[in-house]
């Protein structure tokens, strides 16, 4: 399955949103239906989440993902950083411009250009 940058934003912002992922008191099952998400399948939402859970964005629990359950409980403080480097629409869309024609980049080399792209719009070097 391929990692859709795009969809791993909407489930981080999704998260974020829901005050029940707040790491209290436990797991919660996070699925479609749960984070609010339409046109994709269950297969595709347990894989990316746990390709964030494995990134360190998401704090859960990914043993059951074989039965397409992931159990989320919060974004994790690399989680806030990342969403927050990426959370402006212009500055996503521009870090993703530059990315075009790279296969298969990674979110950390994403969450770069992201960071490179908000210095100059402060006119830092």
């Amino acid at each position: 399955m391929n990692f859709d940058v795009d969809f791993a934003r909407t489930i981080l912002l999704n998260v974020e949103a829901d005050p029940s992922f707040n790491g209290w008191p436990q797991d919660r099952r996070a699925d479609a239906a749960r984070l609010g998400i339409s046109g994709h399948d269950e297969a595709e939402v347990t894989y990316h989440l746990g390709q964030l859970v494995d990134a360190g964005l998401l704090e859960g629990n990914t043993r059951l993902a074989s039965l397409n359950t992931v159990m989320i409980s919060k974004l994790t403080p690399k989680g806030h950083q990342f969403l927050n480097d990426i959370r402006d629409a212009d500055t996503w869309h521009k870090t993703k411009e530059r990315a075009k024609g790279v296969t298969n980049i990674g979110l950390s080399f994403l969450w770069e250009i992201a960071k490179a792209e908000i210095k100059a719009k402060l006119g830092l070097p």
